[in-house]
């Protein structure tokens, strides 16, 4: 009671002095003023950061809301990162009911606010990777589900962000266990199939990174593999159609041909 109380309280105290330090950026008010205002208000934030996390992420977002204050609205958002470098204030930014609007912020109209999200969202995910392991195993059917509106986004920046930023978190070896689970459905593995036909060179080939898991995994599930024969032809075009590296980067070139000469071996052993 004491923690929902002190949250209340930080609360409604940092809407104060965000809407009052709104006004003063929007009323023709002597430079002093502000300064001191502003002093007020770092004070207010430095000394109540742990219990800063404990405030919902909205109250920082909705500051897109303030028009052209856009500096006043990267100063607290800045504060709020520095919350969850304390494992247990991180902790609870995963639980709370807020971590979800993250997947709305990153489409926000404002660009400068959406890359911050996005970004915010990309350091929650990478930091304490216990935390992020237990919290992900215990939400993974809510937390790819709203990811999955992310990759299918028709703003191209959130598309190419997301694929790029999935490519890269589930081929790291602390996700082991979270990639494993992940390559076994076949919800997943045709959304890849649909970003391999992304118009973007980018998204192909983060695209591929992660499809090329579903294929090379060796207890591949019946359903995956009836989905690659199913559409082998389709599957290779993609594939000999994917942007070449040039010698840039013979890696991608070697693991694109493993990855044909996986899914012939599939449809010869399925004849």
């Amino acid at each position: 009671m004491k923690a929902i109380a002190a949250c209340s309280i930080l609360k409604i105290m940092l809407t104060f002095w965000i809407s009052l330090l709104f006004e003063i950026c929007r009323c023709p008010i002597t430079s002093c003023s502000y300064v001191f205002f502003t002093i007020c208000f770092h004070y207010l934030v430095y000394t109540t950061i742990i219990l800063l996390c404990l405030i919902d992420l909205t109250l920082l977002y909705q500051l897109q809301e303030f028009g052209n204050c856009i500096e006043l609205w990267e100063h607290v958002a800045r504060m709020h990162k520095i919350s969850y470098t304390c494992k247990c204030c991180f902790r609870y930014i995963l639980e709370s009911s807020s971590f979800e609007l993250f997947f709305q912020y990153v489409e926000l109209p404002n660009f400068d606010i959406a890359s911050d999200a996005l970004n915010t969202f990309k350091d929650l995910l990478t930091k304490h990777e216990d935390a992020v392991s237990e919290f992900l195993s215990s939400h993974y059917e809510q937390f790819f589900g709203l990811y999955t509106r992310l990759l299918s986004s028709t703003n191209y920046v959130t598309r190419r962000q997301s694929v790029k930023f999935l490519s890269e978190f589930l081929l790291e070896a602390p996700n082991a266990q979270i990639m494993k689970r992940y390559i076994l459905e076949v919800h997943y593995l045709n959304i890849m199939i649909g970003l391999l036909k992304d118009s973007s060179k980018n998204i192909r080939i983060c695209a591929f990174h992660i499809f090329k898991v579903f294929v090379a995994n060796p207890n591949k599930p019946r359903e995956i593999v009836q989905v690659l024969v199913d559409n082998h032809r389709e599957l290779l075009k993609l594939l000999h159609n994917l942007p070449t590296s040039k010698g840039e980067d013979e890696q991608l070139d070697e693991e694109r041909d493993l990855i044909i000469k996986e899914i012939e071996k599939l449809v010869r052993l399925s004849v």
